[in-house]
């Protein structure tokens, strides 16, 4: 899993994200414009951040209750943030027949123009969640929530951890050769389970390197009965997928404790290490690019990064065995 640089999703900070960053836009828009300000358009981030800091203060006892003082003030919060997004696209109506002096400004009205379209796309978005959550009381489906105006492809994350339950960025599959090259990578959308990586993962190899790959192991996440007959079909020689839950049959325990499939598990801890080293070796725990083209990029570069680094140590093995063989 791959952090994404933000910090941590509550919708009153979200809310806060949303006034400051649309209207210091507009603020730009308006300098860019050669304007003082832009009519229509007020000033609310002292009130925002006033409302956003009492929330943050609350006692649990005080956030009780349907007619509670964190209700109020969420409501006010909310009512701001409306505000504000509703006269910035007021302010891009009024604005939207100026131009600036020369191609640069009126390049740089036209991207803050953009840039103000999009923050006000989310903003609504996050107005509607914590209007739909606080004030409704409504459970918002997950695919329909946001965790950041500024990398809003974020997906949340619970693997089962004590120390972080919950983790915000993307999932990342990886498959890893017998010599430490990852040969497969990809960011996954959403929070999808391991088991559905198996056939699509061998397709990929069996396209890669023209046969089926020698070994298969995993942790048991990846385990079906369709998984395993899936590995077999396509000549993998050692199937190494611990079974998850149930009994086990008197074969497959047999089969668990052969030599073969130890071994695919000793290789399958070795694919953590990796992972490790990809994490803190090569800057992947968080990505700090924005956007979620860059993130995949970042992923790609850290793996690129990894296999140079594997290649360069085979020859250089192979080079110190040829120098001793010459002597």
């Amino acid at each position: 899993m791959v952090e994404t640089d933000i910090h941590y999703p509550t919708d009153n900070t979200l809310l806060w994200d949303v006034v400051r960053v649309v209207t210091r836009l507009v603020g730009r828009l308006a300098k860019a414009l050669e304007m003082r300000r832009i009519k229509g358009f007020r000033d609310r981030r002292r009130a925002a951040h006033r409302r956003m800091y009492e929330v943050q203060r609350m006692t649990s006892r005080q956030r009780q209750g349907a007619g509670s003082r964190h209700t109020a003030t969420y409501r006010a919060l909310i009512e701001i943030a409306e505000e504000v997004v509703a006269n910035a696209k007021a302010a891009l109506e009024k604005t939207a027949k100026m131009r600036g002096k020369g191609l640069f400004a009126a390049m740089t009205i036209d991207a803050l123009r953009n840039e103000i379209a999009h923050y006000c796309g989310l903003g609504e978005r996050v107005i509607d969640q914590a209007r739909r959550r606080v004030l409704d009381g409504e459970q918002v489906p997950t695919p329909e929530k946001i965790y950041s105006i500024f990398e809003p492809h974020t997906d949340l994350i619970k693997r089962g951890k004590v120390r972080t339950p919950v983790e915000f960025g993307h999932k990342v599959f990886l498959a890893e050769s017998a010599k430490g090259l990852i040969t497969q990578y990809e960011v996954l959308k959403g929070n999808p389970c391991d088991e559905v990586h198996v056939a699509p993962s061998l397709k990929r190899h069996r396209r890669a390197f023209g046969r089926a790959a020698e070994l298969y192991a995993s942790d048991r996440g990846f385990f079906s009965e369709a998984n395993v007959a899936s590995c077999v079909n396509d000549g993998v020689n050692t199937v190494c997928i611990p079974q998850r839950g149930g009994s086990k049959t008197l074969q497959r325990q047999a089969y668990e404790k052969s030599a073969p499939f130890k071994q695919g598990q000793r290789f399958r801890a070795g694919i953590e290490g990796r992972i490790s080293v990809l994490m803190r070796g090569r800057g992947m725990k968080r990505c700090r690019a924005e956007g979620a083209e860059r993130f995949a990029l970042f992923v790609g570069a850290a793996v690129l990064a990894n296999n140079l680094m594997i290649v360069a140590a085979l020859l250089t093995k192979r080079s110190a065995r040829r120098r001793k063989t010459t002597r």
